[in-house]
């Protein structure tokens, strides 16, 4: 079910990060669109907080990949934005990330879009400068291919 949520505030983005974190199952995969300063990482952390991880979580850039274990499910988060070859993506092993038991949240997923499992969210959070500097719009899109002929995530 896709739905738009207005927020008005850092702390109204991570609420509702945090909300998804809570109700997040094993084996999902969240994909994270949006342009630089939107509030992809807030929202993130707000999704770490929902799954119970207390250590600090910032966008691994550099690493592209950072693992939470704390929580109670695993939780993957990806930065794509400086991948140079899609191929780097196997590298790190990506499959076993986004078809395990664990939470993925992947970070400009839009790069790297061929890879990204069939089955998956999507989260785009936009903002309106018009609207207010702090208003931001997030579209939570439960992506599928209907013929099944993606990959099954």
């Amino acid at each position: 079910m896709d739905q738009i949520i207005e927020t008005h505030s850092a702390q109204e983005t991570f609420a509702l990060g945090k909300k998804i974190g809570e109700n997040a199952l094993p084996g999902q995969v969240y994909s994270l669109i949006g342009d630089l300063g939107v509030g992809k990482t807030v929202f993130t952390q707000g999704m770490a907080a929902g799954l119970g991880i207390a250590e600090p979580v910032n966008s691994p850039t550099f690493t592209i990949l950072q693992v939470y274990e704390e929580g109670r499910i695993p939780f993957y988060h990806f930065d794509v934005y400086r991948i140079g070859d899609i191929e780097e993506m196997d590298e790190i092993g990506y499959e076993e990330y986004f078809y395990g038991e664990g939470i993925c949240l992947v970070e400009w997923a839009n790069l790297i879009e061929e890879l990204m499992p069939a089955k998956h969210f999507r989260i785009t959070i936009e903002k309106d400068l018009a609207e207010g500097f702090d208003y931001r719009t997030i579209r939570i899109e439960e992506m599928a291919v209907p013929d099944g002929t993606g990959l099954q995530g």
